[in-house]
């Protein structure tokens, strides 16, 4: 390093030295940073110490309130469990203290399997298979509370029994002597309904202002009867929209749904027996949930319902539901849904029972059943009953029956005339001409290939209304007749342990005896239909569907079995009269003397070419229009060909 840089080095050095020194703060700019760093920090503990104090009266606010939520809930919650009995001359209810609800209700008309009275449900219901605690059987209600409080939900808290006579009870949910949610039961004389009023009082500091209740309802539904698979297919769980008709969950496979639209009532339904909750308003929100319990529970299926139903807080208007149980007796669900507590509200319970298809409804509530109620009402067997039913149907339609066969005996008596025509146009191309010289022919003699078809169609409404109808009638239930011990159950003649598939594990011996009749009817049927003729082809499908007409009773062996006993007799004595019917009209009606007043009607009608069947007429015209169609198009295919 030379002299000059040492000599720069000391300058910058004195230089740095005297910047330094005369930027030095003074004592008192030292003591005026020191004051104001002390403020900093006194204003830092100042905020620490306010947040530490709110947050200590956050908690001390949430430690009252659980000791005031504590003293609140202390005497619903310290309670003693009493089940008070309602009774009438139809029916026993269990309500416990417990949860302020129906814990089991018994029918004292109807007797179960064993002869006891019917029990729809209990709270001790369980399901053998599953081993935990959970409460197949409960009712729950639950009010949203202030800010505070813990939402006041039913399950599990005490109330007093204040009040109860023989149809009535009212049990107090008591949080203060002065504050308290009271729930009023009252059983109707001579009937199986049920009313419940909830109504608070001063309990508006503690009730949020919501305008509604929550409500839970689970229960499992028992098997009545003594098929478990048939029960089945009529067990559910059904539903009444405020406008519109009923409907219902899947009876086979396990379903759940919500809803926006509000509900009248809701219904577990067994086949013969319900549980029915209405609501004096409206349920809204509606969430429900069906599920299929496997064989051998002696339950058929776990239904839960949850919904929100309107509730006044003040106490002002006490919030009414209504129970119904009972049997499903047309009659009695009509009568009963005459005592809704508001009076615009027409329940229409009696759309419980499904009847089938509009038609077929029609049918079953303005015919057969007051014809069958008429019949029950003379105090004959049920067997009888079931017997007289048939012959009844049978005379009524007995015209269209006629109808039919003298349709077929027209086509049997004109075959002659329609195998000329078959031998007149044997090739397949000459189709047309020969369907309408065949129906030219018909035309003539006054015959016509629909007229059998059409009066039977008539009948089928019929057919599948008894189908709907005979399984509903609780009037069966536990009714003997012959061998079968229970019309409304399977009539098992033989019975053994392991079931066979599409089987079971019996035989039905009505079942079996309809069918073997199914048998002879085909048989008769297929006699009574004239063979068209024609192509090998029309010959070889025909001769296919009287097999299939054959296959179909032994079809209906493996679809019946199980079905009950009354439904299986019913048929078989109305194919048996069937048989008997086609018999006599076969004797009756000479196919001889026949042919001849249809020669006579076509021989009085040739002055007279245009009266014919309107029908004829019709397909005439779609005949000559689709003629004319292929012949458009052959001349269009021509056309190609030739500019090729």
């Amino acid at each position: 390093m030379d002299k000059k840089s040492i000599i720069g080095y000391i300058l910058i050095g004195i230089v740095l030295i005297g910047y330094f020194s005369l930027n030095q703060p003074s004592p008192k700019d030292l003591e005026a940073q020191k004051h104001y760093r002390d403020s900093i920090a006194m204003v830092e503990k100042i905020k620490e110490f306010e947040w530490q104090k709110a947050e200590q009266a956050k908690l001390a606010e949430i430690e009252r309130q659980k000791s005031d939520t504590t003293a609140l809930f202390y005497n619903v919650l310290n309670g003693k469990n009493e089940t008070v009995v309602l009774s009438n001359n139809l029916v026993n209810i269990n309500i416990s203290t417990y949860g302020s609800r129906v814990t089991s209700v018994s029918l004292k008309d109807y007797k179960n399997q064993e002869g006891g009275d019917i029990v729809l449900f209990d709270s001790n219901d369980k399901l053998k298979n599953r081993k935990d605690d959970y409460d197949y059987n409960t009712l729950n209600f639950t009010f949203e509370s202030k800010q505070g409080y813990k939402n006041i939900n039913t399950k599990g808290l005490y109330s007093k029994l204040i009040a109860h006579t023989d149809s009535s009870a009212t049990m107090r949910l008591a949080f203060a002597a002065d504050k308290y949610i009271d729930f009023k039961y009252l059983l109707h004389n001579d009937s199986y309904m049920l009313d419940l009023f909830i109504d608070a009082h001063n309990m508006d500091d503690i009730l949020s202002s919501k305008k509604d209740i929550e409500i839970n309802w689970v229960q499992l539904l028992r098997q009545q009867e003594v098929g478990y698979d048939f029960e089945q297919r009529y067990t559910s769980l059904t539903y009444k929209p405020v406008d519109d008709d009923s409907d219902y969950l899947s009876e086979m496979k396990d379903e759940s749904e919500k809803f926006t639209e509000p509900m009248s009532w809701i219904a577990y339904k067994n086949q013969f027996f319900s549980c029915i909750m209405i609501s004096g308003e409206e349920f809204n929100n509606v969430q429900l949930n069906s599920k299929i319990i496997a064989k051998g529970e002696n339950m058929l299926k776990d239904c839960f319902a949850t919904m929100t139903t309107p509730f006044d807080p003040t106490g002002k208007q006490p919030t009414a539901i209504q129970f119904y149980y009972g049997p499903n007796k047309f009659s009695t669900l009509r009568e009963s849904s005459k005592m809704a507590i508001n009076p615009e509200n027409d329940l229409e319970l009696q759309e419980l029972i499904y009847f089938g298809w509009p038609i077929v409804r029609w049918i079953n509530r303005y015919f057969i059943m007051y014809l069958f109620d008429g019949l029950s009402s003379l105090g004959l067997n049920m067997g009888i009953v079931l017997i007289l039913l048939t012959l009844i149907v049978k005379a009524v339609v007995y015209p269209f029956t006629k109808k039919s066969y003298m349709s077929s005996a027209k086509m049997r008596a004109l075959k002659p005339y329609i195998d000329e025509i078959n031998k007149k146009y044997p090739k397949q191309e000459d189709a047309l001409k020969k369907q309408q010289e065949t129906m030219a022919l018909y035309s003539k003699y006054g015959a016509s290939p629909m007229g059998g078809c059409l009066p039977m169609l008539i009948q089928m409404p019929v057919f599948i209304a008894l189908f709907n109808f005979v399984p509903n009638s609780i009037e069966l239930r536990q009714q003997s007749f012959l061998w079968a011990h229970d019309l409304s159950a399977y009539d098992a003649i033989i019975s053994w342990d392991t079931p066979i598939w599409l089987l079971g594990d019996h035989i039905s011996l009505f079942c079996l005896l309809f069918c073997v009749t199914q048998i002879l009817n085909t048989y008769y049927t297929s006699k009574m239909q004239p063979s068209m003729g024609g192509s090998p082809e029309m010959e070889q499908q025909q001769k296919i569907m009287r097999w299939m007409m054959y296959l179909m009773p032994i079809m209906f062996f493996f679809m019946f079995n199980n079905y009950s006993s009354g439904l299986n007799f019913y048929y078989f004595v109305s194919t048996l009269v069937s048989v008997i019917i086609f018999i006599y009209l076969r004797k009756a009606v000479n196919e001889q003397e026949l042919l001849k007043k249809m020669e006579a009607y076509a021989e009085s009608n040739k002055s007279n070419p245009k009266k014919q069947n309107n029908m004829f007429a019709r397909l005439e015209a779609m005949q000559e229009q689709q003629k004319k169609m292929l012949e458009e198009q052959e001349r269009i295919r021509n056309q190609r060909k030739n500019k090729k």
